[in-house]
């Protein structure tokens, strides 16, 4: 099953290093069932961009507590066995599971970052994401400004050269 996993650049580099995301267990997001009860109509296509945003909201909570991070959001898209992934939705993550183990860097399948120009917005977004989740509408406004960028998509090949 695709599960897409949330990152950053530093961590994406550690991942490298050691051959594996993790240790586990590993948080991740996926097509769940609490995700279609959710949204009522949706392909699986449509379904698992929601899981990947959910993701990409995720590593933007990972660059809110390194905020000597790059700022750019990073999901791993990785081809996970059924039996390995635990269902852990929340309120406002119905696509959260939980890999049990470690996730071998072999199992990755493409990456999806920021491009460096959305770096400001993604850092303020970062910056707000403790008020925004409180319920400031402004802090809000800036958590939007950085979902309103698109991930740009990266094969295998090249994960060395975006952990760089």
């Amino acid at each position: 099953m695709r599960v897409f996993l949330p990152s950053t650049l530093p961590a994406l580099a550690q991942a490298l290093r050691a051959g594996q995301v993790g240790p586990g267990p590993v948080t991740g997001f996926t097509v769940t069932p609490s995700l279609r009860e959710a949204y009522a109509s949706g392909d699986e296509e449509e379904l698992e961009y929601v899981a990947m945003t959910e993701a990409a909201r995720a590593s933007l909570r990972m660059l809110a507590q390194d905020p000597a991070a790059p700022p750019r959001r990073v999901v791993l898209a990785a081809e996970i066995p059924a039996e390995q992934v635990k269902l852990d939705a929340r309120d406002k993550e119905p696509a959260r599971v939980l890999i049990g183990e470690a996730v071998p860097v072999k199992r990755l399948a493409s990456a999806h970052a920021d491009d460096a120009e959305a770096g400001a917005d993604v850092r303020a977004a970062a910056d707000a994401l403790a008020a925004a989740d409180a319920g400031d509408e402004d802090a809000r406004f800036a958590v939007d400004g950085a979902e309103g960028h698109e991930l740009g998509w990266y094969a295998t090949q090249e994960l060395p050269y975006l952990a760089e």
